[in-house]
């Protein structure tokens, strides 16, 4: 069995979007959904009904569409949403918004039996006498479930390495999926079994992006949230992967990158909106973390249009 998916009409990614497409192992496959611009796109495509199906928002969430769009289900940021219907195939439909990071995960019946003990009392739709109705559950994406999807979107690995990464990554969202007990499955820093906590660092990243231009301190950022720094630094790395820094320098350089596709800005100006004042620091880091200067990125942007 074959599963790709392309983002609908165009049938190709462009440089606000990107779809992967990776086969995990036999009957497991996984779908990664990114839209860095503004403009959503639509993803369709028959999905077999063998198929148990998982979907998974880090970012953005998206709109799922059904019997022609009459019927319609939010998939809403760090939620998930469980599908699995034997008695058709389900046609997949759903705009992704700007600003999105979706997973995919598809895993034959037949696959889950093998990874999980048949007839278990933690998987309902295992059980023989329900193996051929319908399923569907959505849910909170736990801490650890939410730090596990937000890796596979960082991931800086390369050839070999990097597919090891992707599938052990797959196969740990499905056992985090269907751990039996909640609050096991949390993050290695123990205070974030605390959810004020997570709650804490989730407004220290929004704050980190609403000061993008003018960053406050670690120690401002601490004081605003009611972390001491300590926890703040391990909390906001086990949870997003990345330290304080350098979710804030990404962040900015993508932003740039954006601002560079509008047309309507130049590189100097583009390196002041998000803080540079030395547009010199800014045409280093973009090159470091995109392989190419800002201006050489503008040419092959005008050269593809």
């Amino acid at each position: 069995m074959e599963l790709a998916f392309d983002v609908e009409e165009t049938g190709e990614n462009t440089p606000k979007s990107s779809i992967k497409n990776t086969s995990v192992g036999n009957g497991v496959f996984m779908i990664r959904v990114e839209n860095l611009g503004e403009t959503p796109f639509r993803v369709k495509r028959e999905i077999d009904q063998s198929l148990i199906q998982f979907y998974f928002a880090a970012e953005g969430g998206a709109e799922f569409l059904f019997s022609g769009g009459n019927y319609k289900l939010q998939l809403e940021k760090e939620k998930c949403l469980l599908f699995y219907n034997p008695t058709l195939a389900l046609p997949l439909d759903i705009w992704v918004p700007g600003k999105a990071k979706l997973l995919f995960l598809y895993i034959t019946v037949e696959q889950l039996h093998k990874l999980f003990v048949e007839e278990s009392e933690e998987i309902a739709f295992l059980n023989k006498e329900n193996i051929h109705k319908k399923y569907y559950t959505d849910r909170q994406l736990s801490p650890m479930m939410a730090l596990t999807v937000g890796q596979l979107f960082q991931n800086q690995m390369r050839g070999p390495a990097a597919e090891v990464f992707e599938k052990a990554k797959a196969y740990e969202i499905l056992a985090l999926f269907f751990n039996r007990e909640e609050g096991t499955d949390v993050e290695q820093c123990p205070f974030l079994n605390d959810e004020e906590n997570v709650e804490r660092i989730r407004k220290a990243k929004k704050m980190i992006i609403e000061h993008m231009s003018n960053p406050l301190t670690l120690a401002e950022l601490s004081r605003n949230v009611g972390l001491n720094e300590y926890r703040l630094k391990e909390g906001f790395k086990n949870i997003y992967g990345k330290t304080v820094f350098q979710f804030l320098n990404d962040y900015r350089l993508d932003t740039a990158r954006q601002l560079l596709d509008s047309k309507h800005i130049k590189v100097n100006d583009a390196a002041y909106h998000i803080g540079y004042t030395n547009p010199s620091h800014f045409i280093a880091a973009f090159r470091k973390k995109f392989g190419v200067t800002p201006k050489k990125y503008l040419t092959s942007r005008a050269a593809q249009l």
